[in-house]
Parts: structure tokens; C-alpha cells; sequence
């Protein structure tokens, strides 16, 4: 449980750009104190605050820095919060934190809180508080991911470079207009690693009916994958083009997309997606509006 501390009133002066708070140190928040300190950041500018001693374990032999089970006056130095606590165990987080960080940048990786909910539970009208609410995905954790970006009014261009830079090692970033384009960023990249996993366990299991191996029907999908992600990524043909492109009429390929199609594969895919979007926008109410 975090402790509750009591609010304090901070002079802005006292905060540190390059001073960065970490509300909850599990996976999300490891892969970005891991890439704060590749990038040259002093362990020192570092502090977190996580409720579980086997996790503060973890980060102090990691990374080096100093986890804290309670808030206290060192969030008062972070120009820097970011929220990665689970959702269900935001408002409990946040309430003896709120004195102290209500001057910073506030980003938040967790899924469902919107900005509005984040700046009431620190003390603030939501036209004031400079949030930035980030989606990312699970390859973060390996540099690899891509995350989508809302920023409110309040953030100045400083602030939304300051998060670019703090968000760079964990793979790409795009910015969006409205915070309700987050729910279908969620649903197509911030779920997407479940259903590239998904596919790759249907095509190992084709590959061991047909006689293969399990590890080498597993090295097969996941390289073709990996091959098929980066020929689209360096090309500038349309995705269906390249598609196309080893579909000839009458060949293998042909037989197994023509397979897909008769199945609707494709419908079922995008079905699969707006059922995520639309989770996600109940959990944007569940989580997000208190």
C-alpha cells in the first residue's frame, strides 16, 4: 500500500527537467528507466516509487536506482511523472502523490485513464494540467514498439519533445489530434502484438500437422513475419500491393488466400479490432472518469 503523505505547496523553481518520477517500476516503466540511463541520465535523477519490495529489488539491481515504497518529497524535484501503474490501482497511487507532482509533466502509459481523470486526481483543472497520455505496446519492452501520443492544451512543444526523448528507446511514436483516437491505437497497435502471436501459433501448428517440427515451424513463422514487416516497412507499394505481388493465379500462395477469403479471415480481423476498440472506450468510462 502507499503511504499517504501530506500535500505541499512546491515552487516550480525547485523542479528539474532532467529529474524523472516514476509512479509504479514494473515492466513498462523498467524498459524506460533502462533507456533513461543508457541515454546518460544519473541513476541520482531517477526516482520511483513502488508499493512491492521485490520489485524495488529488481530495479536497485537492474538499474542501480533507489525504488521508494511511499511518496515523499523527492517527487517534488521530477519536471517529469510518469503514471505506470495498472488502472485499477490508479486512484489508490495517486492520492498521496498529487501534492507533490502537480507542477510537472504528467505522462501516463496506463491503459484507460484519460487526461481529464489524471488531473482531477491530482488537484487540477483538466485545462491546466500538462498530460500527455501515451498507448504503447508490448514490444517497448525490447525497443521494437510504437506508441500513440495525446497531448492537452497545457503541454508546451518542450514538454511533448521532452516526452519524444523519453519514449525513443522504447521503439517509434505518433501523435494524435484527439485523445478518443487512443482507443483505436489501442485496438490496432497496443493489442497487435496478441494477434501477430495468435497467427504465429496457427502457423506452428500447420507446420508440425504437415510434418514439420515445432522449432521449425516456430523459426519459419517468426522470421517470415519479421522478413514481411520489414520488406513493407522499406517499401513504398501499398500493403495489398505487395501482397499481390507473390500471389500468382493458380499457385500456392493463390490456393491459401483464396482459403482465407472464403472464410472471411479478413472481415473476422476487422470485427476482431472494433471489438477492441470499443472495450477499450468501456474502460476509458470504467477507469477513466472516476
Amino acid at each position: 500500500m502507499l503511504t499517504e503523505t501530506p500535500s505541499t505547496s512546491l515552487d516550480p523553481g525547485t523542479r528539474s527537467a532532467d529529474v524523472v518520477a516514476f509512479i509504479g517500476g514494473g515492466h513498462m516503466a523498467s524498459a524506460l528507466i533502462g533507456g533513461l540511463l543508457a541515454a546518460g541520465r544519473a541513476s541520482a535523477d531517477i526516482v520511483v516509487v513502488e508499493p512491492f519490495e521485490a520489485q524495488r529489488d529488481k530495479l536497485a539491481q537492474a538499474f542501480g536506482v533507489r525504488a521508494q515504497a511511499a511518496a515523499d518529497e523527492r517527487l517534488a524535484r521530477a519536471g517529469t511523472v510518469v503514471w505506470a501503474v495498472k488502472p485499477q490501482l490508479f486512484a489508490e497511487a495517486a492520492a498521496p502523490c498529487a501534492g507533490f507532482v502537480r507542477g510537472a509533466l504528467q505522462l501516463s502509459v496506463m491503459a484507460g485513464i484519460r487526461t481529464d481523470a489524471l488531473a482531477r486526481a491530482i488537484g487540477l483543472p483538466a485545462t491546466q494540467a500538462a498530460v500527455v497520455r501515451a498507448m504503447p505496446n508490448t514490444p517497448a519492452l525490447i525497443g521494437r514498439g510504437i506508441a500513440g501520443l495525446f497531448a492537452t492544451a497545457a503541454v508546451s512543444e518542450a514538454q511533448r519533445a521532452r516526452v519524444e526523448a523519453l519514449l525513443a528507446p522504447t521503439g517509434a511514436t505518433v501523435w494524435l489530434p484527439r485523445e478518443a483516437d487512443l482507443d483505436a491505437v489501442t485496438a490496432v497497435s497496443g493489442s497487435g502484438p496478441a494477434y501477430v502471436f495468435y497467427v504465429l501459433e496457427a502457423m506452428i501448428d500447420a507446420a508440425v500437422q504437415m510434418g514439420l517440427s515445432a522449432e521449425q515451424g516456430r523459426r519459419l513463422a517468426i522470421a517470415t513475419f519479421d522478413g514481411a514487416a520489414e520488406l513493407a516497412r522499406r517499401s513504398n507499394e501499398p500493403v495489398e500491393t505487395l501482397r499481390a505481388q507473390v500471389t500468382s493465379k493458380g499457385g500456392t500462395t493463390h490456393a491459401a488466400i483464396t482459403s482465407l477469403e472464403a472464410d472471411g479471415v479478413k472481415a473476422a480481423i476487422v470485427k476482431a479490432l472494433r471489438a477492441a476498440e470499443r472495450r477499450a472506450q468501456v474502460l476509458g468510462e470504467e477507469f477513466g472518469r472516476g
